[in-house]
């Protein structure tokens, strides 16, 4: 069914959450995560969105990680989300999260991820899985089942220029809607397939 300028909120924070509530897939949640070096070198990856509204988009991650140190450089991403047959694009700049907020997430991540997040040097070279498992145990042994969050992982929020909904047409007609920050307001419009 085609999708039509009528069938759009004009806040697109309130599209994305509709399109987001309406998603029938395993992880709606799963996002990719496009990050560039300063010198223009992308690279993606999938990361879980953790909140979202006018104020932006939040996910969390080792800060020393590839991609913390990508957008400590240049703090500009994209997101992407795939639901079947629709799709939302992303892009702006990038802020960290408050230490307070990214504290009270930590604590309702399940133990064992936690646990993970304090063993891990993410992005690091390591010898071999057992070593990870070692270090897991290790942590466990020393902060039992309360770890502290470490000072290097923390949270991102994605502060949305552009936000492009996509959804599937016949015969390669596709509907695209791009929204696009001018001023305090929002600009849309239809695009070509």
């Amino acid at each position: 069914m085609p999708l039509h300028e009528r069938d759009l909120d004009p806040d697109p924070f309130q599209q994305f959450a509709t399109w987001y509530a309406a998603a029938q897939v395993a992880y709606p949640d799963a996002m990719a995560l496009a990050t560039a070096t300063p010198d223009g070198r992308p690279s993606a990856r999938m990361v879980l969105l953790k909140g979202h509204g006018p104020a932006g988009f939040v996910f969390y991650t080792d800060t020393e990680s590839r991609k913390g140190r990508e957008l400590a450089a240049n703090p500009h991403a994209a997101l992407l989300f795939h639901w079947d047959e629709r799709q939302v694009r992303i892009e702006g700049r990038v802020e960290t999260v408050t230490a307070a907020a990214a504290d009270d997430y930590w604590r309702t991540r399940p133990l064992g991820s936690r646990l993970s997040a304090v063993a891990s040097r993410q992005s690091q070279s390591v010898p071999n899985r057992r070593w990870l498992e070692e270090e897991v145990a290790r942590v466990r042994g020393e902060h039992g089942d309360d770890p502290a969050r470490p000072a290097r992982w923390g949270g991102y929020r994605l502060v949305a220029d552009v936000l492009e909904f996509w959804q599937h047409g016949e015969d390669r007609l596709h509907d695209r809607f791009r929204y696009e920050r001018v001023g305090d307001a929002w600009r849309r419009q239809r695009l070509s397939p």
